[in-house]
């Protein structure tokens, strides 16, 4: 491998200090100033904190030719329209820079001698988009002492201001799905949010729930369920509130795959699809227009949130300024053949 060529900052330690102070031979400063792959991540973050504060800058550790031309797309799987829809965004957003993704899945338990921030770094990625995707404090302390420029696209919980985001209006998406129901004439409208402790899902339930109070409808406890995004447990939502003695004429469901769940329900009922029981989803997927009637959703900018993410992340590779470190791309309501007035 060439070594890179860098320059001592004014007034810093020299390397033999830095070794010291790091409790490691120079040639191991001296490695990771350079980005060699041969050193072990917990030393190689060790002493990229020490060079990073003394004013040294990194390249990416392990670095290589090969790295150079990638970008690396972490995500907490790849089932699902939604992976597709965000992966063709980002391969829009690469076409004409001559890089390529590679998909690296952040499972739920993994140890962390082989998560996917250790991954990262022993491959030598020189930045990520993060999608659906929340680094702990640590993991984050990690990446950035090995270089890794990270965007976030939708993290399920809020992030350091290091960090660029991008994301979409879901309250507002929230907000317009519920005055679309109000506005047909329903009042007893249910909820079907996510998981309870992703923050874009409470945001799409409070905006669901200001409407509600602003048309003096008030909040049902018995009327909001969850569903964590999965299609069989919307269902399963979907029936115990289609049971109830007194049953909603609507149902805000708070992403496509879990509408397809209150289709599942309303079908195992012999309820019709808007006649008997309204539904409105949130992402405009394919499938939303798959569906028997087509289903009234809330559109989601999936696509073009991927491809800003991937632009900004490239600026920031290419140590160019990133003017808004927050965006929220606008939601807009689709109105399509599942929703009608109440009978």
């Amino acid at each position: 491998m060439t070594q890179r060529a860098w320059r001592r900052p004014p007034g810093s330690p020299t390397l033999t200090q830095i070794a010291r102070a790091a409790g490691v031979p120079v040639p191991v400063v001296s490695k990771v100033l350079n980005g060699r792959s041969d050193v072990s991540p917990a030393v190689r973050e060790s002493v990229a904190e020490r060079l990073r504060e003394a004013g040294y800058t990194l390249p990416a550790a392990g670095g290589t030719a090969g790295s150079a031309g990638l970008i690396d797309l972490v995500m907490p799987g790849v089932e699902g329209t939604w992976a597709n829809v965000m992966l063709s965004g980002i391969e829009r957003a690469l076409a004409k820079t001559g890089r390529d993704v590679v998909v690296v899945v952040a499972r739920e338990t993994e140890p962390e001698d082989r998560d996917w921030v250790r991954r990262l770094i022993a491959r030598g990625s020189q930045g990520a988009v993060l999608a659906l995707v929340a680094p702990t404090a640590a993991q984050q302390r990690r990446l950035t002492a090995a270089g890794v420029r990270l965007v976030a696209l939708d993290p399920h919980r809020p992030l350091s201001s290091g960090i660029p985001t991008v994301g979409a209006t879901n309250w507002t998406g929230g907000r317009q799905a519920t005055e679309h129901l109000v506005a047909l004439g329903h009042t007893r409208i249910a909820a079907i949010a996510g998981t309870a402790q992703h923050h874009y899902s409470q945001a799409r339930l409070d905006g669901f729930r200001s409407v509600l109070a602003n048309h003096g409808l008030g909040e049902n406890a018995e009327l909001v369920r969850h569903g964590n995004w999965n299609r069989s447990e919307a269902a399963a939502a979907a029936a115990e509130l289609l049971d109830l003695p007194d049953p909603p004429t609507a149902v805000f469901a708070c992403s496509d795959h879990m509408a397809l769940g209150v289709f599942d329900a309303a079908a195992e009922r012999g309820l019709r699809i808007p006649h008997d029981l309204s539904v409105i989803g949130f992402d405009d997927l394919p499938e939303a227009r798959w569906l028997s009637p087509a289903l009234t959703t809330v559109r989601q900018p999936v696509r073009e949130m991927a491809e800003l993410a991937t632009g900004t992340l490239l600026r920031l590779m290419a140590d160019e300024p990133v003017h808004s470190r927050r965006v929220e791309l606008e939601t807009r309501l689709i109105e399509r053949g599942s929703t009608c007035p109440p009978r």
